[in-house]
């Protein structure tokens, strides 16, 4: 067997980093979300090198969840729960994107810990892509901290698009696998589910939780009590639901963003 080259050693390496990432919150005032999620989440807050307008937000036990911006403003993109995938070479990622009929928002903008953009897929969908040398957090189904799921216009178009763009499905190792499961395809990075995505959302909606968009969910251990004190701390319920597995609660913060609750109730 040859090695590698140092070339397919990057490109091996940046699929296996589609697999990993963070959830940021894109906001206006960085202390009016930390009121909030600190009351509903129980996190905890802390500077890092990406300067006074980000902060990290740790659980209970000093687990990473999330990066928070008050960057809404200032880059002229809306208030949002947004996931980021790392990525080991962010300019050929982004070339990609364009590639494929995606937009790109923002960057690569060079920041102290790294290089971050902002992009959009075919639909609509918005999502970020990271490089660094070792981004905080982590995004998944086993996860305690937060997983995601893309609702969006045909899962299997959408499938390809982030199939191509951050190598999910490839046949290299360690790539993500890509599984059709309960009528959604499934991420999933060994045992651990990445994203899940399904189909039904309509582009042209006039309620953007119709239209495609990336969800993202927390896990909580006493969904009844998460809503009350979102509400409570002037949040809006949106919609409950109920499955075979979760509960769950769709939430608006006061700023905007939507973001999902989650109850595990069995499985």
């Amino acid at each position: 067997m040859t090695a590698d080259s140092p070339g397919q050693q990057q490109r091996h390496e940046e699929r296996a980093l589609g697999s990993r990432g963070a959830v940021n919150l894109m906001t206006h005032d960085l202390g009016e979300s930390q009121r909030f999620y600190g009351a509903v989440m129980g996190w905890t807050f802390r500077g890092n090198a990406l300067g006074d307008e980000f902060c990290v937000a740790e659980d209970t036990e000093g687990g990473t969840v999330a990066v928070l911006g008050a960057v809404a403003s200032t880059y002229q993109v809306a208030v949002a729960w947004i996931p980021f995938f790392a990525v080991a070479a962010i300019d050929d990622t982004v070339a990609r994107v364009r590639e494929r009929s995606g937009t790109v928002a923002i960057g690569p903008l060079r920041l102290p810990r790294g290089r971050g953009a902002l992009a959009a897929d075919r639909d609509g969908a918005v999502f970020g892509v990271w490089q660094d040398d070792g981004t905080p957090g982590r995004i998944g189904r086993r996860s305690r901290l937060a997983w995601v799921e893309l609702r969006t216009r045909d899962s299997f178009e959408a499938a390809i698009f982030y199939g191509e763009v951050l190598g999910w499905g490839a046949e290299i190792p360690g790539a993500p696998e890509v599984r059709y499961e309960q009528e959604a395809v499934v991420v999933r990075d060994g045992d651990n589910q990445l994203a899940r995505i399904s189909s039904g959302a309509v582009e042209a909606a006039s309620d953007p939780l119709v239209r495609p968009m990336w969800r993202v969910h927390f896990p909580v251990a006493d969904l009844d009590a998460a809503v009350a004190e979102a509400t409570r701390h002037s949040g809006s319920l949106v919609e409950r639901q109920d499955g075979p597995e979760f509960r769950r609660a769709v939430l608006r913060d006061p700023a905007g963003a939507i973001f999902t609750l989650a109850e595990r109730t069995g499985g």
